[in-house]
């Protein structure tokens, strides 16, 4: 990958309690994708996949997460939230900011839990779905169920997270963390120091860390969410289907934490189908195989 790829300037929009940037490709005219990240990536994730796309007529959007990039809250005393429902709202608000009634969807970690919660939700917004590590919709409930020790070996940050220790060594060594967690996830990607500097100036946003804390506390129950999203993650504890045509991707080298295809297929009641990438990908898959992820997203909008 050319470390020197660039998604342009920054555009900004007020999208409900954010003032969100995005990156922008392709024709104003064309047919929407949505792109969303994870953590603790940011939006050049899709460095190389937006050139592909807008090169097939698409209207490429990729927006920074709350709390990543140059995202800001609207009002100092807006809570910094990060549980799942809400990333999912702001995704809507956004494509409300822009008058986008539908869009493909497709994301990785973060971004692939708060697509598929799109599509479960308003699935009216959403006509087609790519969604790396498949069906990502969880409830605090199923949070508190243990696992067998490996998988829990996997999730070592989130318990280090519930700490202060781990809020403070997160705020204080986040670039060391987040390169850390790249090594992990993707034991076979070769990325170098500028590709990942590139992506790691983004989680610096002062929202950063309270936002990153917030998601994973609220996932075991260790943090309060809003009231005013107490039903849609009552909805989302139910494990809606997904009716919407979807591909699910998975690379062959996932360092972090995935469930096996065959414990998610049946969550997608539409069209679908499952990819396993090949060549050593691991959990980043847009950035480490940005042709396979561009031809899903083709794929999954075929009329």
């Amino acid at each position: 990958m050319s470390t020197d790829a660039s998604l342009g300037l920054l555009k900004q929009i007020d999208a409900g309690m954010l003032n969100v940037g995005f990156a922008e490709a392709g024709p104003a005219d064309g047919r929407v994708v949505l792109l969303l990240h994870g953590w603790p990536y940011d939006i050049h994730t899709y460095v190389d996949v937006a050139p592909l796309l807008a090169a097939q007529g698409y209207r490429v959007i990729i927006p920074y997460l709350r709390g990543y990039g140059t995202t800001r809250f609207l009002r100092e005393n807006t809570v910094r939230n990060g549980q799942p429902s809400v990333v999912a709202v702001d995704a809507v608000a956004l494509m409300d900011a822009l008058g986008i009634e539908q869009a493909v969807l497709a994301g990785c970690d973060w971004g692939a839990r708060t697509a598929d919660i799109v599509a479960a939700l308003w699935p009216e917004r959403c006509k087609a779905l790519v969604s790396v590590s498949g069906y990502l919709i969880g409830s605090q409930e199923a949070n508190r169920m243990p696992l067998p020790p490996e998988a829990e070996l996997q999730w070592w940050y989130q318990y280090y997270f519930a700490t202060e220790r781990g809020r403070a060594g997160y705020e204080k060594y986040r670039h060391e963390f987040a390169k850390l967690i790249w090594r992990l996830a993707s034991p076979k990607w070769n990325f170098d120091d500028a590709t990942f500097d590139r992506s790691a100036a983004s989680l610096d946003n002062p929202d950063h860390v309270e936002i990153v804390i917030h998601n994973y506390r609220w996932r075991l129950g260790l943090a309060e969410g809003e009231p005013d999203y107490d039903i849609l993650e009552k909805q989302l504890a139910e494990g809606p289907a997904i009716t919407v045509p979807t591909i699910t991707l998975e690379g062959d080298a996932n360092g972090a934490f995935h469930p096996d295809p065959s414990a998610y297929a049946t969550k997608f009641s539409g069209r679908y189908s499952h990819r396993t990438i090949q060549g050593g990908i691991g959990h980043n898959l847009p950035q480490e195989a940005p042709q396979a992820f561009a031809q899903a997203v083709i794929d999954a909008d075929a009329r």
